[in-house]
């Protein structure tokens, strides 16, 4: 590619990087238009098997094409891109698939109090990757970034209870199963941030995402066998191609190149902020009537909510330049991990 066009792009990629890691994750809440209708139908091990291999087959190409960076990748790296596949890649898109099933048992009446316990936990996300990322990429935050990130925080908060935001106290009878599928979830998926950080020193986005899912398939074939045995190809049929494309381009491919592109530019504790934009568009995406949405209420607390979130992810954007987190100079991503 010629740098002349590349410089430009690298410099936009470089200045709203953290808002970028924001959009691709509001891509990734698109999957509740699709998945839910498979739930239904196959399980969770069968969903996340398919989708996974579309994706591969996908960017199989992208990996031959690079091939010859992953011949000079160290041990450690392997390490990194194999933990990325087996945990946040097949485990946790399980756990979430399988927890995200009980909200939609019903299709034609999804069980809110169930969806909205389920995203309550979701929050711990950040306060996972920024611990991951001080333990094991040793980023050190400045005091400004705990209220921004605290601002971020509120406002997802007001978003998935905007009903009542004192919701979550009155809990008595939590969906336990739910819950603790979406925790395990949630701590891969913070790990997978910094796993993923620390892989783009020395391999390019592109590689990285192609490697997520093709690393994963042999982990999903084995917890699809598990939970089918025999049946595992059984229960799909012609009706649902559109369902599962959907998952794969947008969700799947736009998002996680996305995704890694601007992760490439972005310290592993913003970038654990900015994913919440994952459940600011999934809330959206509810409130669009019927057959886009679910026609769910939008309040005007929620529409704060969206307010404090988008200020704070924004704002740790633009203080991303004066170093509102310290990185290693060692962990600084080179010329490989900005794309070409």
């Amino acid at each position: 590619m010629n740098s002349a066009l590349a410089r430009p792009r690298l410099q936009f990629v470089e200045a709203g990087s953290v808002v970028l890691v924001g959009i691709a994750a509001a891509l990734w809440a698109f999957d509740a238009y699709f998945r839910p209708g498979l739930t239904t139908q196959l399980s969770p091990g069968q969903i996340v098997l398919v989708e996974d291999l579309l994706i591969s087959l996908c960017l199989l190409p992208v990996l031959l094409l690079n091939i010859a960076e992953l011949r000079r990748l160290s041990g450690r790296r392997w390490l990194a891109l194999a933990a990325i596949a087996i945990g946040p890649q097949a485990v946790a898109t399980v756990l979430f698939t399988k927890a995200i099933g009980y909200s939609f048992a019903n299709p034609a009446a999804p069980n809110f109090d169930v969806l909205h316990e389920v995203y309550l936990l979701y929050l711990l996300q950040p306060v996972f990757g920024v611990l991951f990322a001080r333990v094991f990429l040793g980023e050190r935050r400045k005091p400004t970034f705990w209220p921004l990130a605290g601002i971020a925080l509120v406002g997802v908060y007001l978003i998935v209870f905007a009903e009542n935001p004192a919701a979550p106290w009155q809990i008595r009878r939590p969906e336990l199963t739910a819950g603790l599928l979406v925790l395990g979830a949630v701590i891969m998926w913070a790990g997978g941030t910094v796993l993923g950080r620390y892989t783009l020193e020395d391999v390019s986005f592109p590689v990285t995402t192609s490697m997520r899912f093709l690393l994963a398939l042999p982990v999903l074939f084995v917890i699809a066998y598990l939970d089918k045995g025999g049946a595992i190809f059984s229960g799909y049929s012609v009706s649902q191609v559109p369902s599962f494309l959907g998952i794969v381009i947008v969700p799947g491919l736009l998002a996680m190149l996305l995704y890694y592109l601007a992760l490439s530019r972005t310290p592993a504790s913003l970038a654990t902020i900015a994913e919440l934009g994952y459940p600011l568009a999934l809330f959206l995406i509810f409130s669009l009537p019927p057959p886009v949405g679910q026609g769910a209420p939008l309040h005007a607390v929620e529409l704060l909510g969206a307010v404090l979130l988008v200020t704070g992810v924004v704002a740790l954007n633009f203080m991303k330049t004066r170093n509102i987190v310290e990185v290693p100079r060692e962990r600084m991503a080179p010329e490989v991990a900005r794309g070409a």
